[in-house]
């Protein structure tokens, strides 16, 4: 079949994974606005926020000698997110705490933020494996993926519909708390300059940790998604990661809105590419990208913006 008959089918598919890098990549924007430092470990915490939702939904899931329908399917995923979201909260708060803090207080150069955030990846990465193995662990089905509607040619299933649904959710409700809260100004001050918010009586290391936690929660939410559609492993996190690290670039990072963006395109372009050449270059597609944005335009389709009102 040719490329436009399958434009919608590959549209949908763009979005649903445009959509879960996304999430994670506010987790790069968050922290990289605030401390102008990429946190490496992220994906890390993408990670354990996927385990963290799989092993709280699946006994949930062995109650019932059926896939689970209706509002017990809607309370299984919630079930899931939450505990996701609050893993990788958890997860951030601990990395933050161990990782970062001490080497902020002691004014450590750039460089040691990341060796820190490597060590603390490899850390991660080998701690999941030996509790959890390497192997990949599916979760059971949490609803019946059928078809729910279709867009032209291209087929919405429930699975589709739940992950862009939820991602989107969450999107709306950081741009809203970036923009429209009083924690969203902290951030915002301390993101554009942290000594004059000192002086205007900002909490810098509240809004530090509070923007981990935040960001970390959005990759923990993110990590049940991903293990809800595939699997969960102790090296998932890599590749989304970089994707994800790839649309905060092309978005422009330090930029909340720049993130969403960056991640749909980086989406579409993935499934545009991977139907016109091969599936198996997506992932080549996806560093290409970035390659070319870092030569092209470094700033990224918005630039920095975080520290202004979005």
């Amino acid at each position: 079949m040719g490329f436009v008959h399958q434009f919608w089918q590959l549209t949908i598919d763009g979005l649903m994974s445009g959509s879960l890098y996304a999430v994670i990549a506010l987790g790069y924007t968050l922290v990289y606005g605030v401390l102008q430092l990429i946190n490496f470990a992220h994906s890390e915490v993408f990670m354990l926020g996927a385990f963290g939702g799989l092993f709280a939904a699946r006994p949930i899931i062995h109650a019932f000698d059926h896939t689970p329908s209706g509002m017990a399917s809607v309370g299984i995923v919630m079930v899931g997110l939450i505990a996701g979201a609050a893993s990788g909260a958890l997860a951030a708060f601990v990395l933050e705490r161990v990782a970062y803090r001490p080497l902020r207080k002691r004014n450590a150069p750039r460089l040691a933020y990341l060796i820190s955030a490597i060590g603390a990846s490899g850390f991660a990465v080998n701690m999941a494996g030996k509790l959890w193995g390497h192997q990949n662990v599916p979760l059971p089905p949490t609803f019946t993926n059928g078809v729910v509607f279709h867009i032209f040619t291209g087929k919405v299933n429930t699975q589709t519909l739940v992950i862009i649904a939820v991602a989107a959710f969450m999107l709306i409700v950081l741009d809203t708390l970036v923009a429209r809260t009083r924690l969203g100004q902290s951030i915002r001050a301390v993101a554009q300059d942290a000594d004059t918010a000192i002086m205007m009586g900002v909490n810098v290391e509240r809004v530090i940790v509070l923007t981990f936690v935040i960001g970390g929660a959005l990759a923990g939410a993110g990590g049940f998604l991903q293990a809800m559609t595939f699997t969960a492993a102790n090296n998932m996190g890599f590749l989304p990661g970089v994707k994800a690290f790839t649309a905060a670039v092309l978005g422009g990072i330090g930029n909340v809105r720049g993130a969403v963006l960056g991640g749909i395109t980086l989406g579409l372009i993935e499934s545009y590419g991977g139907f016109i050449f091969q599936a198996s270059y997506k992932d080549v597609i996806a560093f290409l990208v970035l390659v070319l944005i870092l030569m092209i335009r470094p700033t990224g389709l918005l630039g920095e913006r975080l520290g202004r009102a979005a």
